[in-house]
């Protein structure tokens, strides 16, 4: 099917949860205005309110269409055959984004979701990857805060450094140094989705760092960091210029995308032959660090029991709730990375530093990095538009999204350090 026979350049679907309306409203605001779309989802009278509130934030611009669809296949498929491009925020993705993800697939339809779902994404990947390739259909998972960030920021580290150095990476030390934010509701669902749907087995071989690399990764002996004892039993590392720094909560979803994006882009040659991405997050001191290093090792652990899931699904938000708008708009993130350049010279390599941030809502931002995301495959040129097809990752938008970003208000800047 060809793009001018579609009826719509771009469908959100789960346009009335929490974190589609916040796409909505910024395709509202921010989009061009000849972009043909719609939203979608199974409630005619929630998304006629959604688009009442869009009406009021741009009333200059026409409304989008509405598409009512249930989770059927045949509801799916018709949905996927009208749009160029289709947004999925519908989760927890390993329960209800199956089906979403294999009509894109068989109908040549783009699409891009915000799942942290690593056992999923591997699935998808292993399931749906050849006929997304043979119908020239771009999938790109985790393109909200999991795990656009980290793979954002590493791309910039690394494009930095091939055009001001001629050089690779060898470890890139990327941490979450500031975050005020409260999960939504689907967030957490789909947490406590994953120790329904997938067993131990599947969740400890697909949230592997290299599980999702494309290609055959650097020998062991060949990457720059080995943990020493300490770090390995406590979880703990200093780092000159980010701190005391501990296992990361984000760091099993950011490490499988920004890996598979070394893979696709020149199978590890543009990042670099010894390239390491070692993922943390900032603690205040030594003590601190193991604490938090330890709670979220006994958080993971009371997860494997029924009771806690049940106490928690039922006493936090439910899917498509969340914080309230005035707290969420307070909201900050920022990350902070140190790169070293794979240099031949053992006592002075180089060094980039690089840091993302953001101030305001996190489900805006992951509303931004959708739509944002979804114009770039419309309008820019990129690698991902080049490679032609599969499931790529947020990197393969290269810098015209990074650009597109920074226009709505995303803290980007890369340096060499002294």
């Amino acid at each position: 099917m060809s793009d001018s026979s579609r009826e719509y350049d771009l469908v959100v679907f789960g346009a009335n949860g929490y974190t589609g309306r916040y796409t909505a409203e910024h395709v509202t605001t921010h989009l061009p205005t000849d972009l043909k779309w719609a939203v979608a989802g199974r409630s005619t009278f929630k998304l006629e309110a959604l688009i009442s509130d869009l009406k009021a934030l741009n009333p200059d611009r026409a409304p989008p269409s509405i598409e009512v669809a249930e989770l059927s296949k045949a509801s799916l498929h018709a949905l996927a055959a009208k749009t160029r491009v289709l947004i999925s925020t519908v989760g927890p993705y390993s329960k209800y984004g199956t089906g979403v993800v294999e009509a894109c697939a068989a109908n040549g339809t783009h699409y891009l979701d915000v799942t942290a779902e690593s056992p999923w994404v591997y699935e998808m990947i292993r399931a749906y990857d050849g006929i997304a390739k043979k119908n020239h259909a771009i999938m790109i998972p985790q393109i909200g805060i999991e795990s656009a960030p980290a793979d954002l920021l590493t791309w910039s580290l690394a494009t930095h450094a091939r055009r001001t150095l001629n050089a690779g990476l060898g470890e890139v030390v990327y941490s979450l140094h500031d975050l005020k934010g409260a999960p939504s509701g689907g967030t957490l669902a789909s947490v406590l989705g994953l120790f329904e749907q997938y067993s131990l087995g599947q969740v400890a071989e697909s949230t592997k760092p290299w599980s999702m690399c494309p290609v055959p990764p650097p020998a062991q002996d060949r990457q720059p960091h080995k943990k020493t004892l300490f770090e390995k039993l406590l979880g703990v590392r200093e780092v000159s210029g980010l701190g005391v720094l501990t296992t990361s909560i984000q760091g099993t979803p950011d490490s499988t995308i920004v890996h598979r994006s070394w893979g696709l882009l020149g199978g590890g040659e543009y990042y670099g032959e010894r390239f390491q991405f070692s993922p943390y997050m900032r603690a205040r001191n030594v003590f601190t660090g193991v604490l938090m290093h330890v709670s979220l090792i006994v958080g993971v652990l009371a997860l494997l029991l029924p009771p806690v899931r049940w106490l928690l699904r039922n006493f936090v938000y439910q899917p498509g709730q969340g914080t309230g708008r005035e707290i969420a708009s307070r909201d900050r993130i920022e990350y902070r990375a140190i790169a070293t350049t794979d240099s031949t010279d053992p006592v002075d390599p180089k060094k980039i530093s690089g840091r993302l941030a953001w101030d305001g809502s996190l489900y805006y931002l992951t509303g931004v990095f959708l739509a944002e995301a979804a114009i770039t495959l419309l309008r820019d040129e990129s690698l991902a538009k080049k490679i032609g097809g599969g499931f790529l990752t947020p990197a393969t938008l290269g810098g015209s999204f990074v650009e597109r970003l920074q226009k709505a208000g995303l803290k980007v800047d890369v340096r060499v350090m002294p």
